[in-house]
């Protein structure tokens, strides 16, 4: 019986650079899993729109969100456009998780023990609150060092409140790749150190190539239910 098709469903973005490396990422998902059938979509900016690509398979499919939390897009419009397909479900999101962190960690300035503020998008969904301070939590306790929420969007603190908060502070960058809200973090962190995202224009890490393939993994099964 033939593996369902994974959907990689990322949201999109007109910057070059961020869009390149999540093409990456879906490309190493790819090479990972050769009897399975991997495609791209997106719900905003890029093309193909997610509804669109999920119309055009015609068997069983997994949609994995390559996504960092819970939000409107998982829960309005990916789960939305699965319910009328019951050969569809939606993996859960990439965060937050422990491999998220290890990759967080790798982009923070060597031997530092200065505390961190996480900045995260930002979405009014409580249910993406609940993932940004879980993904806190579990960064604190990768670095064994204090780790702050700041908010880019929608909620508050916002990153330059967060700065004044804590001058002594390194900014990690909660974020799939370079686009809108990388550039927004590093205007207003000004001259403030500030990590890269987690596809930061070099070799795709490993730990995020697994991390998709599990969430395809784990939603797999219920297919079959």
């Amino acid at each position: 019986m033939p593996r369902p098709t994974l959907l990689a469903v990322s949201h999109g973005t007109s910057d070059a650079a961020g869009a390149h490396a999540i093409a990456e990422l879906v490309e190493a998902v790819a090479a990972r899993l050769p009897d399975v059938e991997v495609r791209a979509a997106f719900v905003d900016v890029q093309q193909p729109d997610a509804v669109d690509a999920l119309a055009a398979i015609p068997g069983p499919v997994v949609v994995v969100p390559l996504l960092l939390s819970s939000g409107f897009h998982v829960h309005h419009d990916l789960h939305g456009m699965v319910e009328t397909r019951a050969d569809a479900v939606v993996a859960a999101p990439l965060g937050p998780d422990p491999r998220l962190a290890e990759v967080l960690a790798e982009r923070l300035p060597a031997a530092s023990a200065l505390p961190v503020i996480l900045a995260v998008a930002g979405s009014r969904d409580p249910r993406s609150l609940t993932d940004a301070e879980g993904m806190a939590t579990v960064l604190r306790e990768r670095l064994g060092r204090p780790v702050e929420l700041a908010y880019l969007a929608a909620r508050e603190p916002d990153l330059p409140t967060a700065l004044r908060a804590h001058p002594d502070a390194v900014v990690s960058t909660y974020l799939l790749a370079r686009g809108y809200f990388y550039d927004l973090a590093e205007r207003q962190a000004a001259d403030r150190s500030i990590a890269l995202p987690l596809l930061d224009g070099g070799p795709v890490p490993e730990a995020l190539v697994e991390l998709v393939i599990s969430r395809f993994e784990d939603a797999a099964p219920t297919l079959t239910r």
